[in-house]
């Protein structure tokens, strides 16, 4: 039976799975749901070293911390003021499944700790005290890819507040909306273009790559000191139509392009498979059959406008607005370099 019993002790009281009276905070970040993760263990605070640190530990924090969903894990010396001098290390090498209730529950090392400041983890959540909004607009433009930047939260447009925008969070709007390239971010509208309605969002911050505005962090709502005067105005280059002409069928030509109201062509500089492929996808036209030369003369030479030139696509972009290109119109080339495309359908 003594035996049994201590055989019993031994795997409960394992190193990591032991429920031990802990509690965890995130320090020095914008809200409570994000910031560097520290751990209290007898009254002392202490950290956890971003050894196999992963999405699925963040996530099992920001249950245990009553936030939304992990957003990411990221090192914990980006959050300041930095720890306190002699702050300790209290688990390494966490383990976390993700379901876990509580960061006691997960599989961890706290036995042998040989981490250094820098090495501290840090979790990112989604702040369940700050609303997210439903819709972003554009307002007041021409057309649906210049304008005050709004958002949507229970029925009601608000405008966004300049403080932190810049060229990056223009590039999320104009991707979310399905414009073309970011080219303009204006801290300031005028009054014929001035919003109305509460200003809620302020300080946002964008890395470019999100996918969202609403991926982008920002203060608590409501919380600034903005004023009608200090709306965003954003452009974005709009959307434009594509077609292929001179062909006897409507996936094989010279590629113009609709901008401005009038179809131009475009310049074949850098022009290959990948661009290609992307104008058959955005037409539904199947796969590019690579035409030689010679076949891609074969359609004559447009006239009128040159609108792009030195286009580059990875050929994973749904549509030709999406790769890299030159400022409408500017290019240093003549109708003997338009682009000619034949695609399978």
């Amino acid at each position: 039976m003594a035996l049994l019993f201590s055989l019993i002790l031994a795997i409960c009281t394992r190193p990591g799975l032991l429920e031990s009276p802990s509690t965890v905070r995130l320090v020095g970040g914008s809200h409570r749901c994000e910031g560097r993760v520290e751990v209290e263990q007898e009254g002392q605070w202490g950290l956890v070293c971003d050894d196999d640190w992963d999405k699925k530990d963040v996530a099992v924090v920001c249950r245990e911390l009553g936030c939304g969903a992990a957003k990411e894990a990221i090192g914990g010396i980006l959050f300041k003021p930095p720890p306190e001098k002699g702050q300790k290390f209290l688990f390494q090498k966490v383990d976390c499944k993700g379901m876990e209730d509580t960061l006691a529950h997960c599989e961890k090392d706290e036995d042998v700790i040989d981490c250094s400041i820098d090495e501290a983890a840090g979790a990112l959540c989604v702040n369940p005290d700050s609303p997210v909004f439903e819709e972003v607009r554009l307002a007041d433009g021409p057309g649906r890819c210049k304008g005050r930047v709004e958002v949507k939260y229970q029925d009601q447009w608000s405008p966004v507040c300049k403080t932190g925008w810049n060229l990056k969070a223009t590039k999320v709007v104009c991707h979310q909306l399905g414009c073309g390239r970011a080219i303009l971010a204006q801290k300031y509208c005028n009054k014929a273009t001035q919003g109305q309605g509460p200003i809620w969002v302020n300080q946002i911050s964008c890395s470019g790559k999100e996918i969202t505005l609403q991926d982008c962090p920002s203060e608590p709502w409501g919380k600034n000191n903005c004023t009608y005067d200090d709306h965003v105005w954003v452009e974005c280059e709009d959307v434009f139509d594509l077609r292929l002409v001179g062909g006897d069928k409507p996936c094989s030509g010279r590629l113009e392009v609709f901008h401005k109201g009038v179809w131009g062509s475009v310049c074949d500089d850098g022009w290959g498979a990948k661009e290609d492929q992307v104008v058959c996808k955005q037409l539904g036209c199947g796969k590019s059959l690579s035409p030689s030369f010679k076949v891609r003369k074969s359609y004559g030479p447009g006239l009128g406008h040159i609108w792009l030139d030195d286009v580059r696509c990875s050929g994973k972009e749904q549509s030709l607005e999406q790769c890299k290109h030159r400022f409408w119109g500017y290019h240093d080339c003549t109708h003997k370099e338009d682009v000619a495309v034949i695609c399978s359908e």
